[in-house]
């Protein structure tokens, strides 16, 4: 993607995140972007398609990054409770980024599948291996509750209430615990040394 096309699309998040809509004109995106009407028309045939676009790409994006940063972890546990983590953290550094997630994530097929896809392999993973305690028939709900508990996370640390180390420690104590882990085994997870997010391959 090239310079200018990224400054259009972090202008077409920003005015998503901050309005809660999808749909913006060409005008507002421009003035937004602070480049004239025809550079909108020079990177993008269809502006239309644009919120579809920059969700496509915070969703390949963002699952690129926590799978290259996760890529050294064997315990699916400990996965989840970094993937989850790294959400949170990443609305705390970016709060553009986290409320265009809490806006549209529960409502968007494409967030969706990055909150749910990666995460339910995860859970199957750690009930073959013995370490979760739930039915494989349960995952999908398992999940379901889990991408809930990250959007909640995000918004509390959005609106100030709690910190992100707090509010990721919480949510992945309770996912854990959920899945029939420990309190003390889940909790030693929850608070474990974050890595950082790398850029993504």
């Amino acid at each position: 993607m090239g310079r200018t096309e990224k400054r259009i699309q972090d202008a077409a998040l920003r005015l998503f995140a901050e309005r809660g809509v999808t749909q913006v004109t060409v005008s507002e995106l421009a003035e937004a972007a602070g480049v004239a009407r025809g550079t909108i028309y020079n990177n993008f045939e269809n502006v239309d398609s644009l919120f579809e676009d920059v969700a496509t790409g915070l969703t390949s994006e963002m699952g690129s990054r926590i799978a290259t940063s996760s890529v050294q972890t064997k315990d699916p546990a400990q996965r989840l409770a970094d993937g989850i983590r790294f959400f949170v953290r990443r609305a705390h550094e970016e709060p553009l980024w986290g409320r265009f997630l809490i806006r549209f994530g529960p409502s968007t097929p494409t967030l969706l599948e990055l909150l749910q896809s990666a995460p339910s392999g995860e859970v199957k993973l750690g009930i073959q291996l013995g370490e979760f305690s739930i039915g494989e028939d349960q995952i999908p709900a398992a999940v379901g509750m889990m991408s809930a508990g990250v959007l909640a996370a995000v918004s509390l640390v959005l609106e100030g209430h709690r910190t992100w180390r707090d509010a990721g420690a919480d949510a992945v104590e309770l996912f854990l615990r959920a899945l029939g882990m420990s309190r003390e085994a889940a909790r030693a997870l929850a608070t474990s040394e974050l890595p950082p997010l790398m850029p993504g391959e």
